[in-house]
C-alpha cells in the first residue's frame, strides 16, 4: 500500500477496531449542515461530491509531488495526499455500516470501491515513486529532515515496495490487477460471512425451533447461540451455522490464493512474510503458544448438566466457561448492571483521564444534519432540577444515545472529538468498535487538524426513568473501545499517515486492552460505580469476585486465540494445495483441546482473515504487553500522573512515527524478548488483573 491501508478492505464484521486512514472535504470546522459537519453529506449523493472533489486535488497533489525539488515538502505533500484520499475513505467506510438509510450505505460503499481502485494505481506510480526516491537518495537533503519526518519518507517508501513498484510496467500492472480482484474478494467474503444459513424446518426438533428464526418451512440459522442453556440449541446452531457454503469456500481460496500470488510477486516468501514486515513480531515465526488446562473442568460441568453426551464439543466452550464462572464466583450480571448506568461509567472515564492525563470530555451541541440517524443524540450538559440527584450519580435517564464529546486537555485545549454512538437499534452492527472519521496532523497553515473518531457500541438504551444499565463485560467493551479513541486524540504527529491508531496492527490494541485492567481494578470503578436509585457504591467484595471469575478457563480462552491465530498464520503461509476446511481440521487437532466437527467450515465465519490477514496474533501480542505496562506502571497506583504522562509521552503521543518496540522500551524502560510476551500471558493466566488491595 502507498499512501493508506485503506479500511474499506477491512467492511467490519469484526469491523477492525482501528481504522488507519483519514478524509479531506470541507471537515474543518465542525460547523455546517451535513454528516459530521461536510456540507455535501446532506445526501446520498454528497459521496459522489465528496470523491470528485478528493480526486481532484489528488491529482493536483500528485503533480506537485512529482515536480517539486526533493525535501520536507516532498513528504508533506504525500501526506496530503494521504489524507485527503483517506479521509474520504474513513468516512465512507463507516457511513456504509452504520447508517439506517441503505441509499447512504450504497453511495458510501461506491465510495470505497472507487477511492480504493485510484489508491492502487498510485501503489504503482512510477514517478509518484521517484520523487520519493529522489529525496531518500539524496544525502544531503536527507540530514535536514527530521527523524519523524524521515521515518514517514522510509513507511511511504515501504509502502511502494510492497506493492511491487520496482517491478516491470506488465507485473506492475499485474499487481494492481491483483489489489483491485481482492477488493472484489473481500467484499464478497465479509457479505458471505454474516450471512444466515437455512434449513427445512422438520430437521429440527420440534421443541427446539421456536429458538431460531422461523421463514415459512424453514428456519434460519444468523449466530451459534453460544450462549444458549440447551445443549441441543447450540450443536444444532454450530452444525447448521457453519454449515460449508461451497461457493464461499471458493471465493476463500481464491483470496488466499490472490494474496499469495500478489506477496510472491513483489517479492516475499508469503503473504505472512509481507504483512509482518514492520511489525514486532517481524516475522511468522514469533506465535505465542500456551496450554489449555480448563477442558477437564468444562467436561466436569457438562457432565453435572447434561447426560446425552458427556463430551465437551467446540459448541460448548463459550458456554460451559460462563456457567464454571458463575458457579465458582455467582457471577450474575444483573447484580452488577445496577451498579454501571452508562452515565457513571462515562464520569469514571472522565475521572480517570483527568488523574492520569489532565484530560477531560465536554459535550458539544451537534449541528442539524451533522448525525447520521433519529435514534442518536448528543449529550445535554443541562439536566432538569427534579433529575438533579440522578445526574449527579451519572445516571440522567435523559443519557445519550450519541454525543459529540470535545476532548479537551488542562492546559493545551481542545485535543479533538468524540462521537459515541452507544445504543442498538435496527440495522446497526452489534460489534464494539472505533472508527477514524479524520486523523491528526499538523496543516501547512501551521494549525493542527483535530483528530475526529466514533465509537460504536452495542449497549441497552434507557427505558422510562431507568438509565441504561451496562453488563462487566459491557463496562469492559466500553472502557476499550475508549483506548483506541484516548490514542487517537493524544498521538499529536506532524503527519496524518502515523497519527493515532495508524500504526504496527500488533501494537494497536495496546491501549485498548491496557483500559481492561483499569476497568477491573476496584480502586477506580469504587470512584464511579453507584447504584442508580440507592447511590451505594459497588461492593469490593463483588469485584473481587468478578476479578476471580476471569481467571476460571481463562487458559483454555487463551488456547482458542492461538488457534485462531495459528490457523491465520497457515492459511497465509506457503501454499498447501489442500482445502481450506482440511487445514483446519489439522490446525484444531494442533492447537486447541476440542474436536473438529464433521461437515463443519468455521473458517468462513473468520471475518477476521480480511482485516487482520496473517495478523490475527496481534491480540495476544497487545494483550502481552499491555499486561506488562499495567503490572509496572500502574499496578501500584492506577491514578498516577507521572506514568500518565510517561505513558502519553513515550506510547500515546507518536502514534506509528516510532517502532512499537521502542514505544514499548521508553514506557517499560527496558527491551522485552519473546520470554517476556510469553512470561506476560502466563502471569495473567494464574494472577489475572487484581490490585493490591483486593
Amino acid at each position: 500500500m502507498l499512501l493508506v491501508d485503506v479500511s474499506i478492505l477491512n467492511g467490519k464484521s469484526g469491523l477492525r477496531f482501528v481504522l488507519l486512514c483519514k478524509i479531506k472535504v470541507s471537515l474543518s470546522p465542525l460547523c455546517s449542515q451535513g454528516l459530521f459537519g461536510v456540507p455535501e453529506l446532506s445526501g446520498p449523493a454528497g459521496f459522489q461530491m465528496a470523491q470528485h472533489q478528493a480526486l481532484r486535488e489528488a491529482e493536483f497533489l500528485v503533480h506537485k509531488a512529482c515536480t517539486h525539488p526533493p525535501g520536507a515538502v516532498t513528504v508533506e505533500t504525500f501526506d496530503q495526499l494521504s489524507d485527503s484520499l483517506c479521509r474520504v475513505a474513513d468516512l465512507a467506510d463507516f457511513i456504509k455500516v452504520a447508517h439506517p438509510d441503505a441509499a447512504f450505505r450504497e453511495a458510501a460503499e461506491r465510495t470505497c470501491v472507487e477511492i480504493g481502485t485510484l489508491v492502487e494505481i498510485l501503489n504503482t506510480n512510477v514517478d509518484l515513486c521517484q520523487s520519493l526516491k529522489n529525496l531518500l537518495g539524496n544525502e544531503a537533503v536527507l540530514a535536514t529532515l527530521d527523524s519523524d519526518t524521515r521515518r514517514v519518507a522510509e513507511l511511504f517508501m515501504f509502502d511502494f515496495e510492497i506493492s511491487g513498484i520496482h517491478l516491470d510496467e506488465s507485473k506492475r500492472s499485474k499487481a494492481v490487477a491483483l489489489n483491485v480482484k481482492l477488493l472484489d474478494l473481500y467484499h464478497e467474503f465479509l457479505n458471505g460471512s454474516q450471512l444466515p444459513n437455512a434449513i427445512d424446518k422438520q430437521v429440527l426438533p420440534e421443541h427446539i425451533r421456536h429458538c431460531f428464526s422461523i421463514d415459512g418451512n424453514r428456519v434460519q440459522i444468523g449466530g451459534l447461540h453460544a450462549d444458549s442453556p440447551n445443549d441441543l440449541v447450540r450443536e444444532a446452531a454450530y452444525k447448521i451455522f457453519l454449515y460449508p457454503n461451497t461457493s464461499l469456500l471458493l471465493c476463500l481460496d481464491e483470496l488466499l490464493a490472490c494474496r499469495h500470488e500478489l506477496a510472491t510477486l513483489v517479492g516475499y516468501e508469503s503473504f505472512s512474510h509481507r504483512a509482518l514486515k514492520g511489525t514486532m513480531a517481524k516475522t511468522p515465526g514469533k506465535i505465542i503458544r500456551a496450554t489449555s488446562r480448563d477442558f477437564k473442568m468444562m467436561k466436569e460441568m457438562k457432565k453435572k448438566t447434561h447426560t446425552t453426551n458427556p463430551e465437551v464439543m467446540p459448541w460448548d466452550h463459550a458456554y460451559l466457561s460462563s456457567a464454571i464462572r458463575t458457579e465458582m464466583f455467582n457471577i450474575d450480571p444483573s447484580i452488577y448492571s445496577p451498579y454501571f448506568s452508562l452515565g457513571a461509567c462515562m464520569e469514571g472515564l472522565n475521572r480517570l483521564f483527568m488523574q492520569l492525563l489532565g484530560v477531560y470530555f465536554q459535550a458539544e451541541q451537534p449541528k442539524m444534519g451533522e448525525l447520521w440517524s433519529e435514534d442518536v443524540r448528543k449529550l445535554v450538559r443541562f439536566c432538569p432540577p427534579s433529575l438533579y440527584v440522578l445526574k449527579q450519580m451519572g445516571s440522567c435517564i435523559y443519557c445519550f444515545l450519541c454525543c459529540q464529546q470535545a476532548v479537551v486537555h488542562e492546559t493545551e485545549g481542545l485535543l479533538g472529538y468524540i462521537y459515541c454512538d452507544f445504543f442498538r437499534r435496527p440495522d446497526k452492527p452489534h460489534q464494539d468498535c472505533h472508527f477514524t472519521i479524520r486523523g491528526g496532523r499538523l496543516r501547512e497553515d501551521g494549525v493542527y487538524q483535530l483528530p475526529v473518531v466514533v465509537l460504536m457500541l452495542s449497549l441497552p438504551p434507557p427505558s422510562g426513568r431507568t438509565p441504561s444499565l451496562l453488563t462487566p463485560s459491557m463496562v469492559e467493551n466500553l472502557f476499550h473501545e475508549m483506548g483506541h479513541a484516548m490514542h487517537s486524540m493524544l498521538g499529536r504527529t506532524h503527519y496524518q499517515h502515523v497519527t493515532g491508531t495508524r500504526c504496527s496492527t500488533d501494537f494497536a490494541e495496546v491501549p485498548s486492552i491496557l483500559m481492561e485492567y483499569f476497568a477491573s481494578d476496584y480502586r477506580v470503578l469504587s470512584q464511579f460505580a453507584r447504584h442508580y436509585q440507592t447511590g451505594e457504591p459497588l461492593p469490593e467484595n463483588l469485584v473481587s469476585r468478578l476479578c476471580e471469575s476471569k481467571r476460571a478457563c481463562s487458559a483454555a480462552d487463551t488456547q482458542l486465540q492461538i488457534f485462531y491465530a495459528a490457523l491465520d498464520q497457515v492459511y497465509h503461509g506457503k501454499p498447501q494445495y489442500r482445502s481450506t476446511t482440511d487445514i483446519l481440521r489439522e490446525v484444531q487437532e494442533k492447537f486447541y483441546g476440542l474436536p473438529y466437527v464433521h461437515d463443519t467450515a468455521w473458517q468462513l465465519r473468520f471475518s477476521h482473515l480480511v482485516g487482520y490477514g496473517a495478523k490475527y496474533y496481534s491480540y495476544l501480542m497487545s494483550r502481552a504487553v499491555a499486561s506488562m505496562v499495567w503490572r509496572q506502571c500502574f499496578l501500584q497506583d492506577p491514578f498516577s500522573r507521572v506514568m500518565g504522562e510517561r505513558y502519553r509521552r513515550e506510547m500515546l503521543a507518536h502514534g506509528g512515527s516510532k517502532e512499537p518496540v521502542l514505544m514499548v522500551q521508553g514506557m517499560l524502560q527496558k527491551t522485552p524478548t519473546i520470554e517476556d510476551f510469553v512470561d506476560a500471558l502466563v502471569l495473567d493466566l494464574n494472577a489475572n488483573v487484581k490490585s493490591p488491595v483486593l
